[in-house]
């Protein structure tokens, strides 16, 4: 069992000292400064996976064991806190289809993505940012027999023997951030380095989630369609009504049209693929399991047909009812 503990909102001051810049010419248009803008975000940068670690937090490369639990621990934390305050939010790009094999992280990636309406990004800027939540969970059996955590470790009391039980044997307590871009209430894309608008941060390891919102930025052009500033696009009807589901054992919700939305992005082979980067599915787990070290050049082969998308491609039956069904007009 994991729970949260009374949500702490500890307001981060954040001191800058003011420099002049170099005179440049005076920009006389929005979409001028938004060419301009510096980037918000950075990662610890150097190669795929280490960019997608907040610099600030980077404390080393997780490990492959461990990386699967931080992660999950990670969307845990989010879903709860989002449902105490309140917060209108969804899975999306590969965390939603993490959910449609069996509702679980992909073991292979290295972030985690929600969307949200620009309105409540604009609220949570407005009312929560830069603040940071405790969160206390009881490890998974995989955690246990790793002796992993990755979190501060507490005592607690086992009433059948009356003796005191360790902590980083059972319960754990992470911090972590939620930082909004300031850039949010952008409308364009810019130069691209602001197009995700808040993360929520593991502030042990600097793995995070990325946070985008949605909105109709051409309500008069084209009406009903909602995107993100990288230019994802998604029908009213694709995203409303959500569906109530859960992920990785908490409350969470997903868009109405999840499988429309996964093959338009990933193509229809990605809900059937049972082999890919250097993973296997096993029905009988219904889990995605790691295949055995490989040699050299037999792993750089497997790359490269992962590359050139011709992973093994079967016939994998399931039965998916999740949510609720749509409502007739």
């Amino acid at each position: 069992m994991r729970s949260a503990l009374p949500l702490v909102f500890l307001l981060i001051a954040i001191s800058t000292a003011t420099v002049l810049p170099p005179k440049k010419a005076i920009s006389n248009t929005k979409a001028d400064e938004q060419q301009q803008q510096t980037k918000y975000f950075h990662e610890a940068g150097g190669s795929l996976e280490l960019g997608h670690y907040d610099a600030r937090y980077f404390r080393g490369q997780v490990p492959y064991e461990a990386h699967g639990p931080a992660l999950r621990h990670l969307i845990r934390s989010w879903l709860t806190t989002a449902h105490d305050l309140g917060i209108e939010t969804w899975l999306a790009h590969g965390t939603l289809l993490g959910w449609w094999w069996n509702g679980r992280v992909m073991p292979w990636d290295y972030d985690l993505d929600v969307q949200m309406p620009t309105t409540t990004l604009a609220y949570l800027g407005r009312h929560f940012n830069r603040t940071v939540y405790d969160y206390q969970f009881l490890m998974d059996e995989d955690e246990l027999s790793a002796g992993r955590g990755g979190g501060r470790g507490i005592a607690v009391e086992n009433g059948d023997r009356g003796q005191r039980v360790e902590a980083d044997k059972r319960y754990v307590n992470k911090t972590y951030l939620l930082d909004v871009n300031p850039h949010y209430t952008d409308i364009g894309r810019g130069n691209g380095h602001n197009i995700i608008d808040a993360r929520w941060i593991d502030v042990s390891n600097g793995l995070f989630i990325d946070i985008t919102g949605l909105a109709e930025r051409d309500p008069a052009g084209s009406p009903g369609v909602w995107s993100c500033k990288n230019v994802h696009k998604y029908r009213t009807a694709e995203l409303y009504p959500v569906r109530y589901t859960e992920f990785e054992g908490v409350p969470a919700s997903v868009p109405y049209a999840f499988d429309k939305i996964l093959t338009d992005e990933y193509g229809s082979k990605s809900l059937v693929n049972t082999e890919w980067a250097g993973h296997h599915w096993v029905p009988e787990l219904k889990e995605w399991v790691k295949n055995p070290e490989l040699p050299g050049e037999e792993e750089a082969d497997l790359n490269k047909q992962q590359q050139d998308g011709n992973a093994v491609v079967v016939v994998v039956e399931k039965t998916v009812v999740k949510g609720s069904q749509k409502r007739e007009p």
